[in-house]
């Protein structure tokens, strides 16, 4: 755990500023990691919406890959893991009446 004043001494006013939230800090991260810091936004929402673990097990399969396109395979990755998948809705059948 890092002391407030070691936080404080890596703060950077013009760079950190609209960084308040942990979910913020990780998309950030990601795109650091990935070397696509130009889609932070879309990182930002991967962090906010997809479970941590999916996020990390595609992030350490893109880490030990030797990829050029790191992002792409992140993606990819993250589609493969079911990350994008919506709950399953019930449907009715079109004959049934209530």
């Amino acid at each position: 755990m890092q002391s407030v004043k070691d936080i404080l001494k890596k703060f950077n006013p013009l760079e950190d500023r609209y960084i308040s939230r942990e979910f913020q800090t990780f998309a950030i991260y990601l795109s650091k990691r990935l070397h696509d810091e130009k889609r932070k936004g879309l990182y930002m929402r991967l962090s906010k919406t997809v479970p941590r673990p999916i996020l990390e097990k595609a992030l350490r399969f893109v880490i030990d890959s030797n990829a050029r396109n790191k992002a792409a395979l992140f993606m990819w990755k993250l589609k493969q893991l079911n990350a994008f998948s919506s709950p399953k809705v019930h449907k009715v059948p079109k004959d049934h009446k209530d």
